[in-house]
């Protein structure tokens, strides 16, 4: 049965969209003078911070842009110095955007009423965190294990924070542990830890919509959209895409099944 379940923060649990880290990044670039696309930024989402910025600089047309503006490519030095500026912007940021998105605190109660711990993996900082777990908790939000990716040896893929968060929690066998996200990196982390991986598509950052947006998508758009992610988000490694995180506690049902006819993650 599952014991765990292992829960992205941005555009999984909070933040409708996953828009904070994509406003810092866009005023980041902005003050140096680069364009950056939403659709650039969002690709490495999922990322510790600064693997993220670094992901954005090597990027071939932001590289294009800068070499053009600064007459080379950005090194190591500018990686470290665009990072100490956008930490403040982040962190300016950070409060406006741990709301939980709907179905999320009804669904973590449902799993802890039967008796499911939840803990938490993501590309922010302990600081970061710092900042949101409070504000969510104020919206009914209270995971039971809450992990950054600088208090391990790397952030995603790798798989140090779920077992970080399983060491933590008492949960001996990665079988037993369900990891959801919204990003590629959160379902190569669950698949390098050896655990069941889901997806989540609205809300998240694959599709980065606002509540608004995705309410006024016709039907077959919003189908179209969806099965588009699915498709990106099963390659790189989830066993199951769900379209809301209301949707998560169903698919646990549909895994202790599978378990019980001896199927595994791995």
């Amino acid at each position: 049965m599952i014991r765990t379940v292992i829960l992205d923060w941005a555009g999984t649990m909070v933040d409708y969209g996953s828009f904070a880290p994509v406003e810092a990044f866009r005023r980041l670039f902005d003050e140096h003078g680069i364009a950056v696309s939403s659709e650039v930024i969002r690709k490495p989402m999922g990322r510790m911070k600064i693997d993220h910025l670094r992901d954005i600089c090597e990027d071939q047309g932001v590289s294009a842009a800068w070499q053009e503006r600064y007459g080379r490519l950005p090194n190591v030095q500018d990686v470290l110095t665009m990072y100490e500026a956008f930490e403040p912007m982040l962190f300016s940021l950070l409060d406006q955007f741990a709301v939980p998105v709907p179905g999320a605190v009804a669904m973590a109660d449902r799993l802890h009423a039967k008796g499911i711990t939840i803990g938490t993996t993501t590309g922010y900082t302990r600081a970061m965190l710092d900042v949101i777990v409070p504000e969510a908790a104020k919206h009914g939000y209270k995971p039971d294990s809450v992990i950054a990716p600088d208090e391990t040896a790397a952030g995603r893929p790798y798989p140090w924070m779920i077992f970080r968060n399983a060491e933590a929690l008492g949960t001996i066998q990665m079988k037993d542990i369900v990891k959801c996200g919204d990003t590629e990196a959160d379902m190569r982390e669950g698949r390098n830890a050896g655990v069941w991986a889901v997806g989540v598509v609205f809300g998240g950052n694959e599709l980065g919509l606002t509540e608004e947006e995705v309410r006024k998508l016709p039907e077959g758009e919003k189908q179209k959209r969806f099965d588009e992610i699915a498709e990106q988000l099963k390659k790189a490694g989830a066993h199951y895409v769900i379209s809301e995180i209301g949707e998560l506690d169903q698919v646990i049902e549909d895994i202790n099944l599978r378990m019980v006819n001896g199927e595994l993650p791995c």
